[in-house]
């Protein structure tokens, strides 16, 4: 689906349509379709979260139902002829005849052998031509990891271990950030961006990565770019587009290619028979040459790199953000039965209505927050230290799990005192069964809540026969004595001395349990 969301976002940014075709993946005509039509219909960035891509695309075309209407004649999938022509045997006139055929079963109208030929000479002429674009200054700014690293000496063992250098350079001005480090994982990329631009001072609009893991998801071609998720949150925090790089097209960051170069010359081979013995230490010894570097003036213009950023380039840079940007991790969680998601050991509560549901959890060093289709459920503060601590909101969960949150062992008791001084003692007894007194609450309800169905002269009848027989009854014995009417049963008094024997009463036992019992 076409990225509407980004497509007004990034005109809010005051990027030309061809960046944000290139940036979402679209033609041109897309974007001037989609932002003429946001215009007319009064939607502009901001936008609400709930706001998305098929939500927008309804509210600016809501008659969308066809394609859009083609020309008669069916132009070639210059894609596809371009990868048939390179195996043995195809040439032109047989792609044309299978063209032909195509349009045939379509109903469209064909191009005659010679257009074709024509149109496909044209589609590799533009393939090949090049362009010099002038860049206008605090416009872009490119990435990448160099070639050759680095090297830190183990002060333990005496390993030489690699040190990554990466690489930004300021388009217009040519004003280079360098900084060491020991992989190039995802959060060694986002820390180098941050470091970047403080180092810079500002936000360029653009930022031109390379195909990395860590900028780009998938890359099939430069129309088919998804760019990773967090790669992407941290551009939309510092107000930025990305707009990667061509697959095995390096003259689209010709400058970031070159400074790599003049990098590996001026600072890493100039280092060469330096020894370093922590990243600090080589990171300390980058960070000299490259003010040196960037303060050397140039061979065929006036000034240096570092007098055009700071004259022309750096006043028109975008303001910082307040804070910078927090590395996050996203994680795929299920909603347990307890409405908690299970994360490092530690558990997050979520809105009960979410149980079973899959959601997506965003984790930082301070933060757990929770997503369901897009949209925060839950945020907690990130716990840390023993294993299997709880994060519980109270609105998240059920009102009948609520109620216990306001209950303790002292309350259980006096409500119990109000109906009896046997139920009381019950109680009591049940308070006590469990090595923890909550595990026991559950019990308490249930118990003291039988006085709304049976009475309470009934429960405390039920709870003196059931002292009768043990000092610690449970619930479910309680029950059983109030659902087969022995509570109601008299009791035979045992300090009663009679001068004949009697025959028993038929329920002397107030427990017996007959056929019936067991039928159930």
């Amino acid at each position: 689906m076409t990225k509407y969301r980004e497509i007004i976002r990034l005109a809010s940014l005051n990027l030309s349509q061809t960046n944000i075709a290139l940036s979402c993946g679209v033609s041109k005509k897309t974007v001037n379709k989609v932002l003429k039509a946001a215009r007319e219909k009064g939607i502009s960035w901001p936008l609400d979260p709930k706001q998305t891509d098929a939500v927008i695309e309804q509210l600016l075309f809501p008659k969308k139902n066809s394609p859009e209407s083609q020309s008669n004649r069916r132009m070639p999938d210059y894609s596809h002829i371009r990868k048939e022509l390179l195996r043995n045997g195809v040439n032109k006139k047989l792609l044309w005849t299978e063209y032909l055929e195509e349009c045939r079963l379509s109903g469209d109208e064909p191009l005659m052998y010679s257009q074709f030929c024509y149109y496909i000479q044209q589609d590799e002429q533009k393939r090949c031509a090049t362009m010099h674009i002038n860049r206008k200054p605090a416009e872009q700014v490119e990435v990448d990891w160099a070639g050759d690293p680095a090297h830190i000496i183990d002060p333990d063992t005496g390993e030489i271990l690699d040190a990554h250098i990466f690489v930004g350079v300021m388009t217009y001005s040519q004003y280079p950030y360098v900084e060491a480090f020991m992989d190039e994982k995802q959060p060694s990329w986002i820390a180098a961006h941050v470091h970047m631009y403080e180092y810079f001072g500002g936000v360029a609009r653009i930022l031109v990565p390379d195909n990395c893991r860590t900028a780009v998801d998938h890359n099939k071609g430069w129309k088919d770019q998804r760019i990773n998720a967090v790669y992407q949150e941290m551009a939309e925090h510092y107000g930025t587009a990305i707009i990667p790089a061509r697959v095995r097209a390096p003259k689209d960051k010709p400058n970031a290619e070159g400074s790599v170069g003049n990098i590996s010359t001026w600072i890493t081979a100039a280092l060469r028979n330096e020894q370093f013995f922590s990243l600090n230490e080589l990171n300390r010894a980058i960070r000299q040459k490259l003010e040196d570097f960037s303060h050397r003036p140039f061979q065929k213009k006036e000034g240096s790199r570092y007098e055009i950023f700071r004259d022309e380039e750096q006043p028109l840079l975008a303001p910082l953000p307040a804070t910078p940007y927090e590395l996050a991790e996203w994680k795929q969680a299920t909603v347990q039965f307890n409405y908690h998601i299970s994360f490092a050991g530690m558990l997050y509560s979520v809105p009960y209505e979410y149980i079973k549901r899959k959601v997506d959890v965003r984790v930082t060093d301070k933060t757990i927050e929770i997503f369901y289709n897009h949209n925060r459920i839950a945020s907690h503060r990130r716990l840390y230290g023993r294993k299997g601590q709880y994060s519980t909101v109270t609105e998240h969960m059920p009102e009948s799990h609520q109620q216990y949150l306001e209950w303790n062992g002292d309350r259980f008791r006096k409500w119990a005192e109000r109906i009896g001084s046997s139920t009381c003692q019950v109680v009591d007894a049940i308070l006590t069964s469990k090595r923890v007194e909550q595990q026991s609450y559950r019990s308490c309800m249930g118990l003291l809540k039988l006085a709304d169905k049976y009475s309470s002269h009934r429960l405390e009848a039920a709870c003196r026969k059931a002292l009768s027989f043990t000092a610690t009854p449970s619930y479910k014995s309680i029950k059983n004595i109030l659902d087969t009417g022995n509570d109601q049963m008299e009791m035979p008094d045992k300090g009663k001395a009679t001068g004949s024997h009697t025959e028993p009463t038929k329920n002397s036992h107030a427990l017996t349990r007959g056929a019936d019992y067991y039928r159930r």
